[in-house]
């Protein structure tokens, strides 16, 4: 196994605490062109906690794909990656950047600029990494999975297919063809 794929579960449940944090961030903050800030969306509210419960059953599943040997649960970690990237991509990513009114009887009338902050970039890092080292979790065999585990010994690689030495039957000079017979 090489020791990048060891790196894998690190990776997604890296990549699930990103979108768990990101949840508690604020993702836009409106304010008129060059003017100051008027108001501000959370995450949360953005995006009703769906991120908490897919960074929540992502680090789940990646617990139990790797300690069960869980191609299953591997696939789960990577649709849930891929969930997460859609929702960042379909409902996040159009809106920034983006001029409009605002909903507030205060401020009526007034064009303000939806600005991306720390939850908007958070969430993409994170619906990201978690999209590609979940589907990169999931092309891995049951037996794959299990060598990932926390203190599962690894073996290193050989560069060809043959056999170790000791493997391999001895060679013995008379069986050669070319080999002079001394008798």
């Amino acid at each position: 196994m090489a020791r990048t794929e060891r790196l894998l579960p690190w990776a997604c449940l890296l990549a699930a605490a990103l979108l768990f944090a990101s949840e508690l961030m604020t993702m836009f903050e409106f304010a008129p062109p060059g003017g100051e800030a008027l108001a501000a969306q959370d995450s949360a509210e953005r995006h009703g906690n769906a991120l908490f419960v897919i960074a929540g059953f992502a680090a789940l599943f990646t617990i139990i794909a790797v300690g069960a040997g869980s191609q299953p649960a591997a696939m789960a970690v990577g649709v849930l990656g891929a969930v997460a990237l859609l929702i960042f991509l379909l409902s996040d990513l159009p809106d920034a950047g983006q001029v409009g009114t605002l909903d507030d009887a205060r401020q009526s009338f007034i064009d303000a600029e939806a600005t991306p902050q720390a939850g908007f970039w958070l969430m993409m890092i994170g619906s990201l990494a978690l999209a590609i080292s979940g589907v990169a979790l999931a092309t891995l065999n049951s037996d794959q999975l299990r060598a990932l585990r926390p203190g599962a010994r690894v073996e290193p690689e050989r560069e060809d297919d043959e056999p170790p030495r000791a493997a391999r039957p001895a060679a013995r000079t008379h069986d050669h063809p070319h080999a002079r017979d001394r008798t």
